[in-house]
């Protein structure tokens, strides 16, 4: 039975996890199996240093365990493994299994890209090992209600902090948004190129933008119960004033092209006191800096005393419908998923785990920003705005079309409201024609 409190914090992440199964064939059961060896491909969509070598590892013990099974590694950075499935998708050429979250789904499966993996689930090992309302959640990222990926991990926005200038400043971590505001002014000495936050506003500025908001407001939904977008309500207009009006002047002037590997540069070259990410870049963290000198708080209280978070990604693995060897990719998803790799994938990531067996892994309790997200997302007065994955405009919308808008805001070239009216255009649009598609 999944221990309900690990239920709730799966739920209110909106991650966690599921995973695929072995032995039970289909239409597309393996080709060239017999007498010889299996080989599949597997594309990592968050291909780097950081991760690289983890799943290497899980390769390696796979190996071990299945002498029979080959699989071939292909690191993909993350912000080009949309255009690479695109274009496989396009010309031929995918893998038998990779990295997908529910962000892609949209997008993926419209395109019959992805199985659906309910049936192999439910006749695996790892039936009644992974959280339900997560699967759940991320069934409800498609119209049909399907499972086509396969989660892996769990993921929220967090705030690390510099604890040595906090504590130099007799500071705590901040609690709600005016101890945070007021953290950044007093730790912000530019004559040392010293800063008390820092904004992203390069390639994923815009869910990071959204967090803050929304935090800000504590308005708990992106749509009304007509369908309108609250994107553009006049309390995110007024917050998102607030967070813009620290641009240069708490903040590096650099924060308008910044993305994550410049952030986090940033931060871990010690000039910025806070920096808005989530659990995975704790290892790039404590790296630098070291544990005595970082740690994480997550989303500050709002005004009215709740505590309002911003749903992130599902991570996971997707079995790709064109493969050939689908039992032998099922098995790798599934050895992945199980609880000795799926603890080392969180551990070595940083993330909360998939599998509800990892819950008391001694090292859970031991990292300080695993515990903060656990004892918030099992608050029940935690709140999560859902962010409309399912919508396949949602990538487009909140990257293509919104990033450089948001740029223009901090530059002083775009109003807040007129930024978010056309935010909440796209969004309430994109709904409606959702709608219109599913009867909703």
């Amino acid at each position: 039975m999944v221990n309900s409190r690990w239920s709730r914090t799966a739920a209110a992440l909106v991650t966690v996890a599921c995973l695929a199964l072995a032995g039970c064939g289909d239409d597309g059961s393996d080709s060239g199996a017999s007498g010889g060896t299996t080989n599949i491909t597997f594309w990592d969509d968050n291909g780097g240093p950081a991760r690289t070598p983890v799943w290497q590892h899980i390769i390696e013990e796979f190996h071990k365990a299945n002498p029979n099974i080959k699989v071939e590694y292909v690191g993909v950075p993350i912000a080009q493994v949309q255009q690479k499935y695109d274009t496989a998708i396009a010309g031929g050429g995918l893998p038998d299994v990779g990295g997908v979250s529910t962000a892609m789904l949209a997008n993926l499966v419209p395109q019959q890209a992805l199985d659906a993996v309910d049936d192999r689930i439910n006749n695996s090992s790892l039936n009644g090992k992974l959280n339900n309302q997560v699967v759940d959640t991320v069934k409800s990222a498609i119209p049909d209600g399907k499972l086509y990926m396969v989660p892996i991990s769990t993921n929220t926005g967090m705030y690390w902090y510099r604890t040595d200038w906090f504590s130099a400043a007799g500071l705590k971590a901040p609690e709600t948004w005016n101890d945070f505001f007021g953290a950044v002014d007093k730790l912000t000495d530019k004559s040392k190129n010293q800063y008390g936050f820092t904004i992203r506003g390069g390639a994923g500025s815009i869910a990071q933008m959204l967090e803050v908001i929304y935090g800000q407001t504590g308005i708990t939904t992106i749509f009304d119960g007509s369908g309108k977008s609250t994107v553009n309500d006049s309390r995110n207009v007024a917050a998102l004033e607030k967070l813009v009006a620290l641009y240069k002047n708490k903040t590096p002037e650099a924060d308008v092209t910044n993305d994550f590997p410049k952030m986090v540069a940033q931060f871990d070259g010690g000039s910025i006191a806070i920096m808005q990410h989530n659990l995975g870049s704790y290892n790039d963290h404590i790296k630098a800096l070291g544990a005595e000198k970082v740690a994480a708080f997550p989303v500050p209280k709002s005004d009215n005393g709740s505590r309002t978070v911003v749903s992130n990604p599902v991570t996971g693995i997707g079995v790709f419908a064109s493969g050939k060897n689908k039992d032998a990719a099922f098995k790798f998803a599934e050895f992945a998923a199980s609880k000795a790799m799926n603890s080392y994938w969180a551990e070595k990531t940083g993330v909360l785990p998939a599998n509800v067996e990892v819950r008391d892994e001694p090292w859970l309790g031991k990292l300080q920003h695993i515990a903060e997200a656990t004892k918030v997302l099992t608050d029940s007065s935690t709140k999560v705005v859902q962010l409309p994955y399912y919508l396949p405009e949602f990538n487009s919308i909140t990257k293509t079309e919104t990033e450089p808008m948001f740029q223009k805001v901090l530059l002083g070239e775009m109003s807040a409201k007129d930024f978010l009216d056309q935010f909440a255009a796209k969004f309430t649009d994109a709904q409606a024609k959702h709608k219109q598609r599913t009867g909703g």
